[in-house]
């Protein structure tokens, strides 16, 4: 039976198999927690980033977690909020599958992710987390690899939000 988690605390020291990033479509670093893992795996990160050209909204790619104590990084940059008639649920929940699938095509037990979206990008954070959880759920009623999703939340608003969600 898989679970699902909410802790409060820095995605870059999670020691699991993967951990998401939300990054932006350039998968080239920027702020927030695209930054900091970005710095904290090292500029090999940045090299591997380059080769895929880009990522669009809501799909994800993987990279090694070079520098990390996490294996993977899974890239994937979610809709940056402009009221809710662009999409952006459903974007954000492709971000989530997306990397989900992508962690248990690489047969990931433990598995890592930030509150997508609801930084720089916008997103309302109790919509967000709904979004988040219910995916998540489904997704893991059918995951065959992935035993535990912890949700790493990097300040108690975002962390209440979450455990409210769940």
């Amino acid at each position: 039976m898989s679970e699902i988690r909410v802790i409060r605390g820095d995605i870059t020291t999670f020691d699991g198999d993967a951990i998401v990033n939300a990054a932006n479509t350039t998968l080239m670093g920027g702020g927030g927690v695209d930054g900091a893992i970005h710095r904290a795996a090292g500029p090999a990160l940045y090299a591997a980033c380059e080769k895929f050209g880009g990522c669009p909204t809501g799909e994800a790619r993987l990279t090694s977690g070079f520098n990390l104590p996490a294996k993977y990084i899974i890239h994937t940059p979610g809709p940056i909020w402009n009221g809710g008639n662009y999409d952006e649920d459903m974007l954000l929940a492709n971000s989530y599958r997306n990397s989900l699938e992508l962690a248990e095509e690489y047969h990931c037990r433990t598995v890592a992710f930030p509150s997508i979206s609801t930084g720089v990008y916008g997103f309302p954070i109790d919509r967000a987390a709904k979004i988040a959880i219910t995916t998540i759920r489904e997704f893991l009623q059918m995951a065959n690899y992935i035993e535990t999703v912890t949700m790493v939340c990097f300040d108690p608003t975002t962390e209440q939000a979450y455990k409210n969600a769940l």
